[in-house]
């Protein structure tokens, strides 16, 4: 079957593999993807990995490079394990694709994304979504409504992010909010906060190109230039008494994007780090007091929130699939996926791949 498969950085092929074979385990499930996202981090692994995926066996999962790809997408179930009963070949499924054991510290409380041993499927797992076929746990399946389109469901993962970190900052009805980063979790995470109820969304982007992409998905967000315009004036101009925000979300991982948010956030606001930081950032803790704020930091996401956002994509209050602007075969992957992708003045915040 065809995979795109990851060897080293820069160094993505497109490959014939051998498809799943044998008896499935009792927990196991083959599915065949039908669309998946190129994800930011699939993004840092082709241009400086192996950073996540394994050059050693994988302390859970036993896997090492060379790695199939894609950890967001949807598929379609072929066959199930013995012990498999929430789901059944034919249906239609999103994949929550991190992979934990269910019993160490973490495990025992839920709290399955914590896992000091959590793998991944496309990045830490014998298996992606950038494949004809592929097997994962019977807790990877999610069922999703018939309301629901594949695209849809691919975006869950990614939604998942963007909604924890709206969901750490305690985003209301009525709150004001600001978005520092309109790439793809930034754009998810501004309809995120819309979903929540925040009254006043402003999103910061030096990005032209996003921009203006951020303006057509949310026309109601007050998108400000902060190389070009004063971000902090414009937070004061649209808040009340000029205090600040509620919630600033911070969409980056860079220290500017960072200390921004904390000037931007009002006293006792909170900051959420949403954005993964690939080097160390200095902040300024004074302020950090000062402000009295409340600063949050997020690691993917709780695992049981893929029903709470299929539910809100099927009522239309979470427009999950305004994000993607391309849609590509896998033959294309390279030159048309991550290399538009990481293109500074390219047109793309997501774009999925078919196998």
């Amino acid at each position: 079957m065809r995979a795109v498969r990851f060897h080293a950085a820069k160094d993505i092929r497109v490959e014939d593999v051998p498809e799943p074979s044998g008896k499935l385990a009792a927990d196991d499930v083959l599915i065949a993807p039908f669309v998946t996202g190129i994800c930011g981090t699939d993004l840092h692994e082709y241009l400086a990995g192996p950073i996540v995926t394994p050059v050693e066996p994988h302390i859970y999962t036993g896997v090492t490079n060379p790695q199939i790809l894609g950890h967001e997408f949807s598929a379609k179930v072929l066959a199930v394990g013995d012990a498999v009963s929430h789901v059944a070949a034919g249906d239609r499924i999103s994949i929550q694709p991190l992979l934990s054991p269910r019993n160490d510290y973490y495990g025992k409380r839920g709290l399955y994304h914590l896992s000091p041993s959590m793998g991944c499927v496309g990045l830490s797992w014998a298996w992606g979504g950038m494949a004809e076929k592929a097997v994962i746990k019977d807790y990877n399946a999610q069922p999703i409504p018939d309301g629901i389109t594949n695209e849809q469901a691919a975006m869950i993962e990614p939604a998942a992010v963007a909604l924890y970190g709206v969901d750490r900052g305690g985003v209301t009805a009525g709150s004001t909010v600001l978005v520092s980063g309109a790439g793809p979790i930034g754009a998810l995470t501004v309809l995120a906060a819309k979903a929540a109820g925040a009254a006043v969304i402003i999103v910061s982007e030096p990005n032209p190109n996003r921009r203006r992409i951020i303006k057509n998905i949310a026309p109601y967000a007050h998108v400000i230039d902060p190389v070009g315009g004063d971000i902090l004036t414009a937070v004061a101009d649209l808040t009340e008494e000029g205090v600040g925000v509620d919630v600033a979300l911070e969409c980056v991982g860079l220290e500017v994007s960072l200390n921004t948010c904390v000037q931007a956030v009002r006293r006792q606001g909170k900051v959420v780090q949403v954005g993964l930081h690939m080097k160390p950032a200095s902040i300024d803790a004074m302020l950090w007091a000062l402000k009295d704020i409340t600063v949050e930091a997020t690691w993917c996401y709780p695992t049981q929130i893929w029903p709470r956002i299929a539910r809100m994509i099927a009522a239309g209050i979470f427009p999950v699939e305004k994000v993607i602007t391309a849609r590509i075969d896998a033959s294309d992957v390279v030159g048309k996926g991550f290399e538009a992708l990481l293109d500074p003045a390219g047109e793309h915040l997501k774009i999925l791949v078919t196998t």
